[in-house]
């Protein structure tokens, strides 16, 4: 057997260290989730070498039958998951979806509703940094004082724009979303109600938040940030599937099929799409809805052990799996906080809050995700623990600049080892076969 360590040894081992690390650093990055080692085989199976543009029954190149069945099962475990009527499994990731949706849905010029950067929205939701801001009349909603969505004034902005498309969805708001106060806001001009799921797709599924598809017209979500499956985006419908788009006639999925290809993608990815069907798979199980429970209570926990601390808790705590910190206080920039934290082998990455006068690069806040950690088995109980080593490493960082830094080495070695520790007492969710060196797995004989 031929392996990667032999016929590349260089990439071999930086895939090994990878591993490695991801053992031994405690990640409490938000965005992120751990694949089971059943969808990274998916995802690196002899479908990446099938071509076929299209969808199943009518691809435009030829040996796609087994890629035909793939496709149909992603489609119906993600119909089945999210209790939709209508899903593209197709897109390469969710702002690929929300772009597709925005394109199929407005004209250049049309005005276009949804939350704020600097409020936790998402770049595709209007900002002037993406082709959403760009191409559209992007129009922003926000916060109240509490941190909350500002339903009074959203509503104003809706009756006074009378936008095509509301998006509710957010990137940084560790809050319920309620998608039926949208969805009546939305009817009173008629605009289409598009539901950005990303950030908590897998408590959707897993009944630990309201479920949007049979309230917005449409939902989008990324397949890898809280349901453990491949780089990739999807599109789902419910009860609104069959109703008629801006033309009057062309019913919402036919038009979210045209939207996906051809007219905003090509190829699919076959080894992708196989990928999110042992994903939705995965999270149809009895054993997901126990790491959704612990994704919200140790969220819960992390923000209120956090609070006790003297951090500045955004909206004093959350109902999802994100927490949210002003890290000011500390004397310290949200990047600064974001690096000295991963010299110490945690991750958690810079974010900008409401009212943030600092620029994107460096922001005054520190996002926080309580995902992998659940899914190493932690419990609340461990909570106080990554508390804990968090303020041990915001306390003992002196800041020298908004970007520069100083903190002790003795410091830096002391927290490794426990976050090794602690790693090494709750290990991520893999089997044995994962912990053989990727230099080992032979690619051919």
């Amino acid at each position: 057997m031929v392996t990667l360590h032999h016929t590349d040894p260089e990439l071999a081992a930086l895939l090994d260290t990878e591993v490695a690390q991801q053992n031994s650093t405690l990640a409490m990055v938000a965005s992120a989730s751990i694949a089971d080692p059943s969808v990274l085989a998916a995802g690196g199976s002899a479908l990446s070498n099938v071509t076929a543009e299209g969808y199943p029954g009518a691809r435009y190149h030829p040996g796609a039958q087994q890629f035909d069945a793939v496709e149909t099962l992603a489609v119906e475990r993600a119909k089945h998951l999210f209790g939709a009527r209508y899903a593209n499994v197709q897109p390469h990731s969710c702002s690929s979806a929300n772009l597709a949706v925005l394109s199929a849905l407005l004209r250049p010029g049309d005005t276009l509703l949804g939350l704020d950067l600097d409020a936790g929205g998402h770049l595709t939701h209007g900002s002037r940094a993406s082709v959403s801001g760009r191409h559209y009349n992007s129009v922003s909603y926000g916060l109240d004082e509490s941190g909350r969505i500002d339903f009074a004034r959203l509503t104003d902005l809706v009756l006074e724009h009378r936008p095509r498309v509301l998006i509710a969805g957010a990137s940084a708001y560790p809050r319920t979303i309620d998608f039926a106060r949208f969805r009546a806001i939305a009817d009173t001009v008629g605009a289409y109600l598009l539901a950005d799921i990303s950030h908590i797709a897998g408590l959707v599924a897993a009944g630990r938040h309201p479920n949007p598809v049979d309230v917005a017209h449409l939902t989008t979500t990324s397949t890898y940030k809280q349901l453990g499956g491949p780089r990739g985006g999807l599109i789902l419908s419910g009860r609104e599937y069959k109703t008629p788009g801006p033309d009057g006639r062309t019913p919402l999925h036919r038009l979210m099929q045209r939207a996906v290809f051809p007219q905003s993608q090509g190829t699919p990815s076959p080894a992708s799409i196989a990928a999110k069907a042992r994903a939705f798979a995965v999270a149809a199980e009895p054993a997901f809805l126990e790491t959704a429970r612990l994704i919200v209570h140790n969220a819960r926990a992390l923000a209120r052990e956090l609070s006790a601390l003297g951090y500045q808790v955004l909206t004093g705590g959350t109902d999802n799996h994100m927490v949210l910190i002003d890290v000011t206080s500390a004397g310290l920039s949200g990047v600064v906080a974001e690096r000295a934290l991963e010299e110490c082998g945690i991750l958690a990455n810079r974010n900008r809050i409401p009212g943030d006068t600092k620029p994107p690069l460096v922001t005054s806040g520190l996002r926080l995700g309580t995902n992998i950690l659940a899914q190493r088995g932690m419990g609340p109980e461990q909570m106080r623990e990554c508390a804990q080593l968090l303020h041990t490493v915001l306390a003992g960082t002196t800041a020298r600049s908004d970007t520069e830094y100083r903190i002790d080495p003795a410091l830096v070695a002391i927290v490794r080892e426990e976050v090794r520790w602690l790693c090494s007492c709750h290990p991520l969710p893999i089997d044995t076969t994962a912990h053989v060196p990727v230099s080992l797995i032979g690619v051919g004989t």
